[in-house]
């Protein structure tokens, strides 16, 4: 066997029947050639990390717009946190290591600038609507190239699990997502719930925002007291509430993200400090918006397919790092002397 065969081999030997193994992958859109030394997964994993679109995440918004302190996370350190959670989560459940991580690097590739405050102003612009999950799927399917040829073609199980990241934050509050998703879906969508519920109370206590103190009483005294405390009590509480496949929190445990989850909604995202910059950008990424649609660059008019200017202006704008939209929006909508 070559080394890849012996790979699955391993992996059909060691993982839960429950978990995908990549032997019984539902493929790609295109068929291709397999790899000698690498499995189907480890393949997506490689495609997605070598993106143009995965490198502009260091430069992107997680939740405190262009932080002055090198310390707080970018949507670049945030995923990279929702990878190893759930690379962690999946060994210690026999899941399959590698579909949850290309999962896991792809899953907010088509996050807007600013962050959700991005988002929010194309899903009101762009009369179809905009979810920064679908649009990471469309970078993965279209928008990034390989070999000179639209999309990376990865698998179906990386393609879904991309799409689906966002609905497995309905466990915490009792609900089933729907249809029924894959263990390693799952796994991430958990994971970024984790991730985020984790660091943003980091980085919302060092911004001054929130204290330690503040925190619901409840929930700190389950969780712990402090980022990593609280990151090993929800790991093990997926690892304890996942019994026979299904994947799931603890009751207690779950509880407790829903609360610390609910606080950072009504706390620390609207929040005076937050909310300045918010409108700001919100501002920044409408007026570019508005303002490719009326003066179309060549990439608009010859666009990637057969889309409308306003999708590939979409495509775009979403494409931006916070700093390069602040740019362009100095150079293209600001007088001169205020540009200086």
């Amino acid at each position: 066997m070559v080394i890849r065969e012996q790979l699955e081999q391993r992996e059909y030997d060691l993982l839960r029947p429950y978990a995908v193994h990549v032997r019984e992958s539902r493929g790609r859109m295109m068929p291709e050639q397999e790899d000698p030394y690498r499995t189907a997964f480890q393949r997506d994993r490689d495609r997605i990390l070598h993106t143009k679109a995965f490198r502009r995440l260091k430069h992107k918004t997680q939740v405190f717009l262009r932080p002055q302190d090198d310390h707080y996370r970018t949507r670049l350190t945030h995923t990279l946190e929702v990878s190893q959670i759930a690379r962690t989560l999946a060994r210690a459940l026999f899941l399959n290591e590698d579909l949850v991580e290309a999962i896991a690097l792809g899953h907010d590739l088509g996050h807007a600038p600013f962050g959700h405050a991005g988002e929010s102003v194309l899903n009101e612009l762009y009369a179809p609507g905009f979810k920064h999950y679908e649009q990471s799927l469309r970078v993965v399917d279209l928008l990034e190239k390989r070999h000179d040829k639209a999309g990376l073609n990865l698998s179906a199980e990386v393609r879904d699990g991309i799409l689906r990241h966002s609905a497995g934050k309905c466990l915490l509050y009792g609900k089933q997502p729907e249809p029924v998703m894959i263990a390693e879906s799952r796994i991430v969508s958990i994971s970024d719930a984790i991730a985020y519920i984790s660091h943003d109370i980091d980085d919302a206590i060092r911004a001054g925002v929130i204290t330690e103190a503040s925190l619901p009483a409840n929930a700190a005294s389950r969780l712990g007291t402090d980022s990593s405390d609280r990151i090993d009590a929800m790991v093990v509480g997926v690892i304890e509430g996942s019994p026979d496949g299904i994947i799931g929190i603890m009751p207690d445990v779950c509880s407790a993200m829903a609360e610390l989850r609910d606080y950072l909604y009504h706390e620390v995202y609207p929040c005076e400090a937050i909310e300045s910059e918010i409108r700001n950008a919100r501002r920044i990424i409408r007026e570019l918006y508005l303002y490719l649609i009326e003066h179309p660059t060549d990439d608009i008019i010859k666009g990637n397919d057969e889309d409308s200017s306003e999708r590939h202006t979409v495509d775009i704008v979403a494409g931006m790092t916070d700093e390069y939209a602040m740019r362009l929006h100095r150079t293209l909508l600001q007088p001169r002397s205020w540009a200086l």
